[in-house]
């Protein structure tokens, strides 16, 4: 019954209409046609590397280890583990972070913490004017109820247009990015002026939401429309200014293409969503191979404990 609703939803789901501001883009997009993507610097770099290869046929493969034992640990059998124990030998490295400027904070985190997927967030100002931005601080927070994440780093040089328009007008789309487009959502990160639209710059076609104002992007094969459930200001130990603000959306409608969808109907196939991560700098991620790990049951753990006679 629930896959036969889903389906019956996603099909009366107007995603086939393309909102009237969407046709403005044809003009602005021939504008930015012909000029080079990024610097020259950038663009010779790029030569040096292997031509992006057709989508990786994903695939499902074994564990590391698939004959791991209860309390066995890093066990010598598994993938790389003999060198990832040699690895360790080498030592650590340490940081007290009271003591570190935040501008070496933050490669260090957002290197480390990965890979972290990315949100296309769409969203309108108090007066209409639109907003389109890509987040990496963004993450799901929990499914009852349906809530998102996104963390905004504030700037004492001028506020961020899609934290004063989520706070303005409780609304925005959150629209994931995936490698036929990446190239232009990564031109909305652009610093431009609060009136200049990145909707142009980017080329990506605007389509009308069903319960929100912000219009998702039609290239997204998931979106969501959010209404804002909570925003939160976060300042440093010991001082007052705010740094971050944490804005938790909740999520009144999903939109997938039926092409993405697995065969339940119910989930989203990961290899066809070809969604895009951010890692550290300005890498980013594609998703190749993935394993399964069934979710162990104490049952069973604790009858290997027992009969190893570990109490």
């Amino acid at each position: 019954m629930l896959t036969k609703t889903l389906s019956h939803t996603l099909h009366r789901c107007p995603r086939a209409r393309v909102s009237c501001k969407s046709r403005r883009l044809g003009t602005a997009t021939r504008v930015l046609e012909g000029k080079p993507n990024g610097s020259p610097a950038s663009s010779e770099a790029s030569s040096e590397l292997s031509t992006f290869r057709r989508p990786p046929a994903f695939q499902l493969t074994q564990s590391p280890n698939p004959t791991w034992r209860t309390g066995q640990g890093l066990a010598e059998e598994a993938v790389g583990a003999a060198e990832w124990e040699q690895q360790g030998e080498a030592g650590w490295k340490t940081w007290a972070l009271d003591g570190v400027q935040p501008k070496d904070i933050y490669p260090l985190l957002t290197s480390a913490i990965v890979p972290r997927p990315i949100a296309l967030v769409s969203s309108l100002s108090s007066d209409g004017v639109p907003n389109l931005a890509p987040f990496s601080y963004f993450s799901m927070v929990s499914h009852d109820p349906p809530l998102l994440s996104v963390s905004f780093s504030l700037s004492p040089r001028r506020p961020k247009d899609t934290r004063e328009n989520i706070l303005a007008t409780k609304e925005f789309t959150v629209n994931i990015i995936s490698e036929p487009f990446v190239e232009a959502a990564n031109s909305t990160a652009v610093e431009a002026a609060s009136e200049a639209d990145e909707w142009a710059v980017s080329g990506l076609t605007r389509l009308d939401s069903v319960d929100v104002k912000p219009p998702c992007v039609r290239e997204s094969a998931v979106s969501f429309e959010c209404e804002l459930y909570h925003a939160h200001d976060i300042t440093p130990p010991a001082s007052s200014t705010v740094t971050q603000t944490l804005v938790l959306g909740l999520i009144k409608r999903v939109h997938a293409r039926s092409a993405v969808m697995s065969a339940d109907g119910r989930t989203v196939d990961a290899g066809r969503l070809r969604a895009v991560s951010r890692l550290g700098g300005k890498v980013y991620a594609r998703i190749g191979e993935g394993f399964e790990l069934p979710r162990p049951s104490w049952k069973a753990i604790r009858e290997e404990l027992k009969n190893s006679g570990v109490n």
